[in-house]
């Protein structure tokens, strides 16, 4: 063999030994990566995995309160409502649009006031009466409400 062939083959070796070398290094180098890569992504699906089950609680918490929440205001709709027909409310709810009414005359009519003073005293004196004396016994025996035509009856006998 000639000196050329054989300094020939001795670079050939040389450079087929050095990428040799350099194909190793980059496959090593390329599992490195491959393994840091899968490594971070299974941080990152453990971590979303994690937060889809927060949110999911979380909405979940939030239906529930949200359910409650329209029970409770139909419940106190209805509790409203009851409260606005049991006895008593209509007659209140009248006697304070009367009130206003008698407020609105006596600052608007000056006659009207003093007369209105005067019945107001007497139906206040006359209500005290019922609940002492002989007043209570006789409106226990006898009928609240007059039948107009007994009243009728008894202004044509006298």
């Amino acid at each position: 063999m000639s000196e050329t062939l054989k300094f020939l083959l001795i670079g050939l070796g040389c450079g087929i030994f050095l990428a040799l070398v350099v194909y190793f290094w980059q496959l090593s180098k390329r599992r490195i990566d491959k393994n840091k890569s899968e490594t971070e992504i299974k941080k990152y699906k453990n971590m979303l995995a994690d937060r889809m089950d927060l949110e999911s609680n979380g909405i979940s918490s939030l239906k529930m309160e949200l359910e409650k929440l329209r029970k409770e205001n139909e419940n106190l709709r209805i509790t409203n409502s009851n409260l606005l027909l049991k006895p008593g409310r209509k007659e209140v709810q009248r006697l304070q649009v009367y009130q206003t009414a008698i407020d609105r005359l006596v600052i608007n009519s000056p006659g009207f006031g003093a007369a209105w003073q005067s019945a107001l005293k007497e139906s206040e004196a006359e209500f005290e009466q019922t609940y002492s004396g002989a007043k209570p016994f006789f409106k226990k025996i006898l009928p609240h409400k007059t039948n107009p035509k007994l009243i009728d009856e008894d202004d044509n006998n006298d």
